[in-house]
C-alpha cells in the first residue's frame, strides 16, 4: 500500500513521519491489522534514510501501535479502531444542577463528614526530628532562579499598576493560558486553544471544580486503589460514594469499574503511589468504557515532567476524541508546591460550567502570580528550570537506587521499574516487617513513609514511598548508609 506521508524540509524528519503515522492509526485511517510497507519502501516513497524510517516504527512499536511478525512484515495494532469517536449530545453536556439534600446542622457542627475528617486528610507529614526524611510531594526550592522570579514579579507589578482596578476572567489570565496550551502542546501533545485552559489554585482545586459540576450526594466516583488521598476525599466531601478499583502492572483495571461511576480518577503516566505507567491497551479501554456509560476521566498527570528512562509517556487526553478526558497538571513538582498554580483543560461540554464554579468559589486566582508565570514561561526560563532539575533529580534517583539494589537489596525492593517522577514505591521483601524497618530508620535519624495511607480495599503492601524531591545526593548517601546498618544490626 502506498502511504500518505509528507515531509517538508530536512528538519525533524523522523518525528514528521511518526506523528502522521499515529495520527491516521489513532483516526482510524490506518486499520488495525493493516499490513505497512518495509522501512526500506517507505524510506524510498519519502526520500530519507532507512534509519529515519526505522526509527519511527521502532517507536511505535515501542508504544504498542504497531506490531511485527516475523517473516511476514509489519502490522498495524488491533483494537484502536475501539477509540470512541467525537459525537454530539454527549452525556457530559447535561451537567446536573447541583442539590443540597443534607440536613441542616445543629448549633455550629460541621457536616458528618467534615467532623470525622477534621484531623486533616490522611497524607505522610514531613518529620522535623529527621535529618534526613524522604517525604513525597516535596520539591527542592534551594535550586530555584529566585532572582529570575524576582524579575518577572516586578515586571507584573509593573503591568498590574497600569491596569483597572476590577475582578479579572475566572478561568484565569489569558497570558499563562496561552503559555500553558503552547507548554502542553509542545511537552505531552495536549492540543488546546489557550481558552480551552482554566488555570486554578493547584491541581486539589481542579479536582474540586469537576466533582462540583458532575456529582451530587450519591453518586459514583471510582479512584485507584492504592491511590491519591487528597483526590478521594475531594469527592467525598461533596456527599459521593468513592468506589476504590484495583491497580496491576498495566494500571487501573477497567473490568473492575462499577458500572454507576459517574467520574473516574486516574494517574495514567506515573501511577500514583505505585509507579507503573497504563498501557495503551488499557487506555483504549477506559476510553471505551466512559463513552458508553457517559462517564467523565479525569487524568491526573501530576508529575510527567520528570521522566528518566524510555520515551515519555502521551497523556490520556491526546487519544481523547470523544470529549471524556479533563486533562489536570500543576506547577508544584516542576516548581515548588506553595506556588499554588495548576490548570485543567477540560471537555469543552464542561467549561462553561467550571468557569461558573470557579467564579462561585473564589471569583479567581492572584492576577501578580499567574502573570509573573507568564512571564518566567515564555521567556525560556521554566524550559531552563526544568532541564536543570531534572538533572538534579536524576541523579538523585540514580543514588537511592543504587542503595536498594546494593545494601538495602535485602530488606527493600522497588515495586515496579520506576522510571518517572519524585517518587520511589518500594516493598518489604526481608526477614524484617515494615515497623522494624521503621524502628531502624528512626535510629538511623531517617524518614520512612508507608504505603498504607494510600490503599483502601487492595491488600495493603508493607512498603514504603521514597521521595527524593528534597534530598542531596550526600544526604541520600549518608542516611541509606545508615539505615543499612541500623537494619544489620536489627
Amino acid at each position: 500500500m502506498d502511504l500518505h506521508v509528507t515531509v517538508s524540509g530536512r528538519h525533524d524528519l523522523a518525528g514528521q513521519i511518526y506523528r502522521q503515522l499515529r495520527a491516521g492509526i489513532v483516526d482510524g485511517r490506518l486499520a488495525g491489522g493493516m499490513r505497512l510497507p518495509s522501512t526500506r519502501d517507505l524510506a524510498q516513497q519519502l526520500g530519507v534514510s532507512r534509519k529515519t524510517t526505522l526509527d519511527v516504527f521502532e517507536r511505535l512499536l515501542a508504544e504498542g501501535f504497531l506490531h511485527a511478525r516475523h517473516g511476514a512484515g509489519t502490522f498495524v495494532a488491533d483494537g484502536l479502531h475501539r477509540l470512541p469517536a467525537q459525537r454530539a449530545g454527549h452525556p457530559n453536556a447535561q451537567i446536573r444542577a447541583a442539590t443540597d439534600a443534607r440536613r441542616a446542622p445543629r448549633g455550629v457542627l460541621a457536616q458528618p463528614w467534615w467532623r470525622a475528617n477534621a484531623g486533616g486528610v490522611p497524607m505522610p507529614r514531613p518529620d522535623a526530628r529527621v535529618a534526613c526524611d524522604f517525604v513525597g510531594g516535596v520539591t527542592d526550592k534551594s535550586r530555584f532562579p529566585f532572582d529570575v522570579w524576582r524579575r518577572c514579579v516586578n515586571d507584573a507589578l509593573r503591568v498590574q499598576a497600569r491596569g483597572e482596578g476590577r475582578y479579572r476572567d475566572p478561568a484565569g489570565e489569558q497570558e499563562l493560558r496561552l503559555a500553558v496550551s503552547r507548554y502542553l502542546a509542545f511537552s505531552r501533545a495536549v492540543a488546546s486553544e489557550w481558552n480551552d485552559v482554566i488555570v486554578t489554585q493547584g491541581a486539589q482545586q481542579a479536582l474540586d471544580l469537576l466533582a462540583r459540576v458532575m456529582l451530587k450526594p450519591g453518586d459514583v466516583a471510582a479512584i485507584e486503589d492504592p491511590g491519591y488521598p487528597p483526590a478521594r476525599a475531594a469527592f467525598a466531601a461533596l456527599g459521593a460514594k468513592v468506589v476504590p478499583v484495583p491497580v496491576d502492572d498495566e494500571g487501573l483495571i477497567v473490568a473492575k469499574l462499577p458500572k454507576a461511576a459517574r467520574i473516574v480518577y486516574v494517574t495514567p503516566s506515573h501511577q500514583f503511589p505505585l509507579g507503573m505507567p497504563m498501557s495503551l491497551a488499557r487506555r483504549v479501554e477506559l476510553l471505551e468504557w466512559a463513552q458508553a456509560r457517559g462517564a467523565l476521566v479525569i487524568e491526573d498527570d501530576y508529575d510527567c515532567e520528570y521522566r528518566f528512562e524510555g520515551r515519555p509517556m502521551e497523556p490520556l487526553k491526546s487519544l481523547d476524541r470523544a470529549g471524556l478526558v479533563a486533562y489536570v497538571g500543576t506547577f508544584s513538582k516542576t516548581m515548588f508546591p506553595d506556588l499554588r498554580v495548576g490548570y485543567l483543560v477540560p471537555p469543552a461540554t464542561l467549561a462553561g460550567a467550571l468557569v461558573c464554579a470557579r467564579q462561585i468559589g473564589d471569583g479567581h486566582g492572584c492576577l501578580l502570580t499567574q502573570a509573573a508565570l507568564a512571564r518566567f514561561m515564555t521567556d525560556g526560563h521554566f524550559a531552563r528550570h526544568l532541564r536543570r532539575m531534572h538533572q538534579t533529580y536524576s541523579a538523585r534517583r540514580d543514588a537511592l537506587l543504587a542503595h536498594l539494589r546494593g545494601p538495602l537489596a535485602q530488606w527493600l525492593a522497588p515495586v515496579t521499574p520506576n522510571t518517572a517522577g519524585l517518587h520511589l514505591a518500594t516493598r518489604v521483601v526481608g526477614p524484617l516487617d515494615e515497623t522494624a524497618i521503621v524502628e531502624a530508620a528512626r535510629r538511623a535519624s531517617v524518614g520512612l513513609h508507608s504505603l498504607k495511607p494510600f490503599h483502601l480495599k487492595a491488600r495493603v503492601r508493607q512498603g514504603f514511598l521514597f521521595g527524593y524531591g528534597a534530598v542531596g545526593v550526600d544526604q541520600i548517601d549518608a542516611a541509606l548508609t545508615s539505615l543499612a546498618a541500623q537494619l544489620r544490626a536489627s
